[in-house]
């Protein structure tokens, strides 16, 4: 039986899945941005920031409403993107509102409805991060192909993967 600490652990969990998927897409826009302003070639810092700016703005949606325009392989994922955007909103704006009083019942069984909720959220949230990693040629289904220079890279003392 989950504890009322249970869910607000695994809520986090969905949270922070949903984090990974934006982050990640910003990503993807950025590359793409900075590729076609031809900012590898030719770095211009301000060019850059305003590209950075632009696209830290954006929510899960008009990632994905951008991404959509901008990264072709990105096509393929839109179903799993437009369910992981669902999920993403409902955990947000509507999760704690439609389980109402489940999280404080003496049972406890409100809470297993919770987080097999919460669980199938970060099922969804996770299947399309994972999609867009393999975009970017990096399989989290299978870590040992990983390349050791991402295994190595660490920022502020924690290992990046």
């Amino acid at each position: 039986m989950p504890t009322i600490e249970d869910i607000y652990c695994k809520f986090g969990f969905v949270a922070e899945a949903a984090q990974l998927l934006e982050t990640q897409l910003g990503t993807l826009l950025i590359i793409e941005e900075a590729t076609n302003a031809d900012l590898i070639e030719h770095p211009n810092s301000s060019m850059a920031t305003d590209i950075y700016k632009k696209i830290n703005k954006y929510t899960l949606g008009g990632l994905i409403k951008n991404a959509k325009n901008k990264v072709i392989s990105i096509e393929k994922l839109e179903n799993l993107l437009s369910a992981a955007l669902t999920e993403r909103n409902r955990l947000s704006h509507s999760f704690y509102r439609e389980h109402n009083f489940r999280l404080r019942e003496k049972s406890g069984n409100g809470r297993v409805i919770m987080f097999e909720d919460l669980d199938r959220m970060h099922d969804v949230i996770l299947d399309a991060y994972k999609a867009v990693m393999l975009l970017s040629g990096i399989d989290l289904e299978n870590p040992e192909s990983i390349s050791e220079e991402y295994q190595s890279i660490e920022i502020n003392g924690h290992v990046k993967i």
